[in-house]
């Protein structure tokens, strides 16, 4: 996994924040739901990124 993957999904998350406060601040409830979706879907990946690091630290260490 590259670098740039994980740079894109902290940008989403950090895009879905935004989306929350401004729904937030202009009582937009769907740009706030919508922000905060974002913020979930970045969640997931960065999980999924964190497994993948995992598995692949696992296996180098595994041929060791």
């Amino acid at each position: 996994m590259s670098m740039s993957d994980k740079g894109k999904h902290s940008a989403e998350d950090l895009l879905g924040k935004g989306k929350e406060a401004t729904g937030k601040l202009t009582d937009d409830k769907s740009l706030e739901n919508e922000g905060r979706a974002d913020q979930v879907k970045a969640g997931l990946k960065k999980a999924g990124d964190q497994l993948k690091d995992a598995f692949h630290d696992a296996t180098d260490r595994h041929h060791d």
